[in-house]
């Protein structure tokens, strides 16, 4: 019924949207290989129609990568959604890599639920309430990779910042 469902959409970003969040509510379900087969055909849509978008990007992996980053940056502005994703974001990851490893329904399975909800709530409430737009995955599916490592330099440069602050 489910595949039914998806085919019925025409391949594309709406398509892409469909199957990458339905992955994510596989995965909050139990179905890790229901959820994985969803996720990547979503990633997979997302990308088609990120590069039907841009008929004039022909540039290598590097250059695929610095198009994301910077769509990433301009699409995380707000201070308040910022630190909201710099709290969600390793919720999101961490709570994944839990759902995926433990027993589905264990204790260590409900708290991996429990952080990977969390965390998608407080991006959600970013994008929402602050950013006033969708996450950046709705129209960059590299913003799944892009996102974290964007999050974790700016992380990086704010300790780095209040570094020679604490040594003085």
């Amino acid at each position: 019924m489910l595949e039914t469902l998806v085919n019925r959409l025409p391949k594309g970003r709406d398509r892409g949207i469909a199957l990458t969040v339905g992955g994510m509510a596989a995965l909050l379900a139990g179905s890790k290989g229901l959820a994985a087969t969803m996720f990547a055909g979503g990633l997979s849509d997302l990308e088609q129609a990120w590069r039907a978008a841009h008929p004039g990007f022909h540039g290598d992996l590097k250059a695929r990568w610095a198009e994301a980053v910077s769509f990433y940056e301009a699409t995380h502005r707000d201070p308040t959604n910022r630190v909201l994703h710099v709290a969600g974001i390793p919720l999101i990851l961490g709570g994944a890599v839990g759902l995926l490893l433990a027993p589905s329904y264990s204790p260590p399975w409900w708290v991996s639920a429990g952080a990977f909800g969390t965390g998608w709530a407080l991006n959600i409430v970013g994008h929402a309430v602050f950013e006033k737009n969708r996450p950046a995955f709705a129209d960059d599916p590299l913003s799944f990779l892009a996102g974290p490592v964007w999050d974790l330099g700016q992380v990086k440069g704010l300790v780095r910042r209040k570094a020679p602050a604490m040594a003085a």
